[in-house]
């Protein structure tokens, strides 16, 4: 099949415009992975990479300065990882800086941040390895969150729970909230802790003011605390006490024993005591004993005015007077 002119330059053109698209990829490409630029190599040991992949870019306080170059395992907990840095760059990170794994946005691609460390250090050269920080993942975090909200939604149903028995009159908070004379005494009590506490400051302010009082020369209180002679004169007295108190106590037995004697014995104290009938006949006695005066007082009112016996009265009642003017006398002389 021979060509035409037509056909030769539509190949032409294909070629030549694939040929330059190409170009450009391995431009863009490299130049993104600083293919075509002085490199250097810095190094960071990371326990867990997070899906990091070669190729993913390398930031330094936010801005594009390398990418990754190579991913490989040394150990089954550490994996190195490869960073090929611009070299114009490393002049601004120093061997304190801090590497560690990140994602570009919430669920971008997984990037190597360096951040700058406060402090003297020397700046980084190629070969160097950085320090690392291992931060939260992004799956850890949505892991944490799960159970957060896991254990939140049960926490809203046990809630749930308390509210409806409290509404449903169940349980002692149940009681507090709905019945009245329940808040009645509990404002009763919180009023009467309100009294004590009250008591209790008015006692301590009196205790306050007694003990000023034992500080303060020239009181009884004081001189009772301070003194030794009067504080031997008090002990002495409270022996005293104790010891008239321990023979009252023997007294005590005595007479209970006395009077223990008396009930169960069967002599006239006892008779006196205890029978019913005897003060009737005392009270008749007495009685007798009146009626019987009285009939002689009778009987000797009628002897005076009887003419056998006037003369004999007569005689006793004038030396009554004389007796009694004597006494007069001496009286007046002295």
């Amino acid at each position: 099949m021979v060509k035409t002119a037509k056909q030769k330059w539509n190949l032409g053109v294909f070629v030549v415009i694939s040929t330059t698209l190409l170009i450009l990829a391995l431009y863009f490409i490299g130049k993104r992975q600083h293919l075509f630029q002085n490199n250097m190599i810095l190094k960071a040991e990371f326990q867990n990479v997070n899906g990091l992949q070669i190729g993913n870019n390398v930031r330094f306080s936010g801005i594009d300065v390398g990418t990754v170059s190579e991913i490989m395992m040394t150990s089954d907990s550490t994996i190195l990882v490869e960073m090929r840095i611009k070299k114009q760059t490393l002049t601004f990170i120093h061997k304190n800086a801090i590497a560690s794994i990140g994602s570009d946005g919430l669920v971008g691609n997984m990037i190597v941040n360096i951040a700058p460390k406060k402090g003297n250090a020397l700046p980084v050269i190629t070969g160097d390895t950085l320090q690392t920080s291992n931060k939260i993942a992004t799956d850890d975090m949505l892991s944490t969150l799960s159970v957060t909200n896991q254990n939140a939604a049960l926490l809203t149903e046990d809630l749930l729970k308390i509210t409806s028995q409290i509404l449903e009159g169940e349980g002692t908070l149940a009681l507090l909230l709905n019945d009245p004379q329940t808040a009645n005494d509990l404002q009763e009590s919180v009023a009467q802790i309100k009294r004590s506490t009250a008591l209790a400051s008015k006692s301590l302010s009196e205790i306050q003011e007694f003990s000023k009082l034992l500080n303060k020369e020239g009181t009884v209180a004081y001189t009772l605390f301070s003194d030794s002679i009067s504080g031997n004169t008090v002990q002495n007295a409270i022996k005293n006490v104790e010891v008239s108190s321990e023979q009252l106590v023997v007294v005590t037995e005595q007479l209970q024993s006395f009077l223990t004697e008396v009930e169960n014995s069967k002599g006239t104290l006892n008779y006196i005591i205890n029978d019913t009938l005897l003060p009737k006949d005392i009270e008749a006695t007495v009685r007798e004993i009146q009626q019987s005066s009285e009939r002689l007082n009778q009987n000797m009112e009628a002897l005076q005015h009887n003419i056998l016996f006037r003369g004999y009265f007569n005689k006793l009642e004038r030396k009554a007077r004389k007796e009694a003017a004597n006494k007069a006398a001496i009286k007046q002389g002295e």
